[in-house]
């Protein structure tokens, strides 16, 4: 078993990430609160087809958008649980300390960046298949 986080990050460090992951958390909440007031504010009945397509395709792409936030919603909340646990900054594959700089880069990162470069190269192998 590998050493908790405390034992790689210090204090200021992880009370440094803490306050990034709250802040985009914060903000994503936020951007989702203002996704569902626009497409809710959407009035097709008034719409001509023109306005009518770039109303769906304005709400596609905000449907999207709202996917990939609510993805970075799941991995903010696992790294705040993580920090919580005293398991943020290991990674998830080695055990192996994952450096401040590359959290700072990446906070809700789970893989140092050995075992995600190698995690990369193996990722295109297995979609040739």
């Amino acid at each position: 078993m590998s050493l908790p986080a405390d034992e790689y990050l210090k204090p200021d460090e992880l009370a440094t990430l803490k306050g990034v992951l709250d802040e985009q958390l914060k903000d994503i909440l936020s951007q989702s609160k203002d996704a569902v007031s626009e497409l809710v504010e959407v009035r097709e009945a008034d719409a001509d087809p023109l306005d009518l397509a770039v109303t769906e395709s304005n709400r596609d792409f905000t449907l999207r958008m709202a996917e990939r936030e609510r993805k970075l919603l799941v991995k903010i909340r696992y790294a705040l649980e993580r920090i919580q646990n005293g398991e943020y900054g290991v990674c998830e594959s080695c055990g192996a300390p994952i450096t401040f700089g590359r959290l700072m880069a990446r906070p809700v990162a789970t893989l140092c960046i050995d075992c995600k470069t190698e995690a990369e190269q193996v990722e295109p192998k297995k979609k040739m298949f």
